[in-house]
């Protein structure tokens, strides 16, 4: 920017730049004039390149020649004190040549054409005017125009002199700081030069690594060809240590069942592997290992089970919970052990059979023997329909047994709400020592059979669930029956106990149809194998059901017998028994006999054809009737006769009337029919 100035020392004059516009030193573009020649060059401007020209931060100055660098004062020391140089032409005798005289002052003090003087005529005429398409005022004051501007560059070169002069320090800085850029940008280029280098070598080792990258995947993709092919074959033979730690050294839980499926796969595959491939050394180096880990699985297994059987004996132990979980949980187990070591599995089987049956026999005798501290209303010989009520007992009720007879013996009462209202706990132990109330026979029954079928269902279905995988229906038939034979003869003996001395008609029909309740429940649950124990106290029951019936009978009978044959002395027994002569009120035994007869009746509104009941209660009512014949003759007059006989069949309508179901509509039907024979006759 500062060659302007360098150029204007050529001109002296130091004209200022017109009003209006910024002072600038850049050179102004020439302009052509129209006479014959081109202008003359720019006094005092050499043609040389400066190392003041702008520089690019990002250039550099390294390659430049030495020779075209001047120094910024070189200018200054050719021209010296503002006088042109010799070789360029005064600048007032060129004007002077155009226009044709020399300037005039005027009053202003400006230099002109004096007015009303004419110019000069000048030397040389131009014949042949190029006005480049203009008018000749046009022409003319782009000539005066052009004129205007060489005298003002010539009055800024000497302008510039001046300034150059008094800023030559700051040029000198300027100097300084360009000598300073430049050994700046030498030490970029030298920068550059390294990082270039560097960036090269970086450039080598990027494609080394590339190559090793391709020679990397193309290994990984052939690694990936041969997995392929050979990575299902190894996974099948081959266990994880994982596996292997968790079976060896792991505690018996969900992973040690985990592990051991794992374990058993891989068996397996190897064993099938090995029919077909009998050479494969593979195969041949794992299964020794393979068994090793199997009998150490088995080991564990074994220890496992045998403690837990073990636990079972332990005082106060509730062996339910320990089947639940613990063998139930981990069944697992027993099926690994059974597949592998049978011997060893049935041996275990056994173990368990045999504490198994010590268990239910162990808790099952204590229970018998609490509730055989219960106390229950002794039903004997004497209470029978036929036995007179005022006869004296037998010694036998002295025993702590026996309660006083606060109870009635042939009404069902509510007895039967135990049947219609069953509960699904029984009594426990405790309870049972601890009782104070009396109870009838069927109480202690229900609450022992009760308890015998949970547990036996309970057992059943573990040893369905636990041992199906390795036994059949009949071997585990064969094992509950060995676990609970000895538990059904308690339960078989506990009920002779208490049926066998008992003429409780009702009692023994209230357990009979505990026993086809615990029958229904056992089809329910699918337990065929407590069948032959249902069985069984049926065979007890239904007999000595019988046998109680047949006593009644004989009773009726012996009663009949004992009757006098004489008119009279029937009378007379009817007179005491109702304290009214010829009295044709309802006998108390018939009270005795219709009550017994409703308890039955509605203990068999469900009752088959299969049943005894039918028969027994057949053979009931006709030992009755005859025995109310009998004693009806010992009334003179017919009429009297007919009424004692339909007021004791209309009292036995009436107490049966609510019973329900076949024989109980038989019954009705039958003693109605009596009712209206004998009431139509009167």
């Amino acid at each position: 920017m500062w060659l302007d100035r360098f150029s204007a020392q050529s001109t002296p004059s130091a004209t200022p730049p017109p009003q209006g516009r910024s002072y600038s030193p850049a050179p102004r573009r020439p302009y052509l004039t129209p006479g014959p020649g081109p202008l003359p060059p720019r006094p005092g401007l050499n043609p040389r390149s400066s190392s003041l020209s702008l520089v690019s931060p990002t250039s550099s100055t390294a390659s430049l020649p030495t020779a075209s660098r001047v120094p910024n004062d070189a200018g200054r020391r050719r021209q010296g004190n503002g006088v042109p140089p010799a070789n360029i032409p005064d600048p007032l005798k060129v004007l002077e040549a155009i226009i044709g005289g020399p300037p005039r002052k005027t009053v202003s003090g400006q230099e002109g054409v004096a007015k009303g003087v004419p110019a000069a005529r000048p030397v040389e005429l131009v014949g042949d005017i190029d006005f480049r398409g203009l008018s000749l005022q046009a022409f003319a004051e782009a000539e005066s125009d052009a004129t205007q501007r060489i005298s003002r560059v010539h009055t800024y070169s000497a302008q510039s002199v001046e300034e150059y002069g008094k800023e030559k320090d700051k040029f000198e800085d300027l100097h300084r700081s360009i000598l300073a850029c430049d050994e700046v940008l030498k030490s970029v280029e030298m920068y550059l030069t390294n990082f270039r280098s560097d960036l090269g070598a970086v450039s080598a080792e990027i494609e080394t690594l590339q190559s090793r990258s391709t020679a990397l995947n193309t290994k990984l993709d052939n690694r990936k060809v041969v997995e392929k092919f050979l990575g299902p074959a190894v996974e099948d033979i081959s266990i994880s240590p994982a596996v292997v730690r968790k079976i060896s050294e792991g505690p018996i839980d969900d992973g040690f069942l985990k592990a051991l499926s794992e374990l058993e796969k891989r068996s397996r595959t190897i064993n099938a592997k090995s029919k077909e491939q009998n050479n494969a050394k593979a195969l041949g180096d794992v299964k020794p290992l393979l068994e090793d880990l199997i009998n150490k699985a088995v080991e564990r297994i074994r220890d496992y089970i045998v403690a837990q059987v073990k636990a079972i004996r332990s005082p106060s132990i509730n062996a339910q919970i320990i089947q639940q979980q613990t063998f139930l949980e981990y069944k697992d187990l027993y099926a690994f052990l059974a597949k592998h070591q049978p011997q060893l599995a049935e041996e275990i089987s056994q173990a368990y059979v045999y504490t198994m049956r010590w268990y239910y026999l162990n808790h099952f005798s204590r229970y018998q023997k609490a509730l055989e501290k219960m106390k229950l209303h002794a039903l004997d010989k004497h209470d029978v329909l036929g036995q007179d009520d005022n006869a004296k007992r037998a010694p036998l009720l002295s025993n702590s047994r026996m309660m006083p007879a606060t109870h009635d013996a042939f009404s069902l009462g509510r007895r039967m709400d135990l049947l219609k209202n069953p509960s699904h706990a029984a009594l426990t132990a405790y309870v049972a020592e601890e009782e104070k109330t009396t109870h009838y026979l069927e109480v202690p029954f229900r609450a022992f059979n009760l308890a015998l079928i949970d547990n036996a269902s309970f057992e059943y279905t573990f040893l369905t669930t636990y041992f199906s995988p390795v036994q059949n229906y009949h071997t585990i038939s064969r094992t509950f029956t060995s676990i609970f034979e000895p538990t059904f003869a308690l339960g078989q003996s506990l009920t002779k106990q208490l049926i066998d001395t008992t003429t409780d008609t009702l009692g023994i029909m209230l357990c009979v149809r505990f026993n086809q309740h615990f029958a229904f429940e056992l089809q329910r649950r699918k337990v065929p194998t407590v069948e032959g124990y249902i069985n069984a106290t049926n065979m007890l029951l239904w007999p000595r059901f019988q046998l109680i019936i047949d006593q009644h009978c004989e009773s009726l009978r012996r009663l009949a017998a004992s009757l006098p044959n004489r008119p009279s002395a029937s009378a007379s027994i009817l007179a005491s028994s109702t304290n009214t002569s010829q009295s044709t009120a309802p006998h108390p035994l018939t009270q005795k006999f219709a009550s017994l007869l409703q308890g039955i009746l509605a203990l068999s509104s469900e009752a088959g054809d299969d049943e005894p009941v039918s028969n027994s209660v057949g053979r009931l009512r006709s030992d009755f009737e005859a025995y109310l014949t009998r004693l009806s003759k010992g009334i003179g007059e017919q009429r009297k006769r007919d009424r004692f006989l339909c007021n004791n069949y209309s009292l036995v309508i009436t107490i049966i009337a609510d019973a329900d179901g076949r024989l109980a509509e038989e019954m009705k039907s039958h003693f109605e029919a009596l009712k209206n024979a004998f009431g139509d006759e009167r």
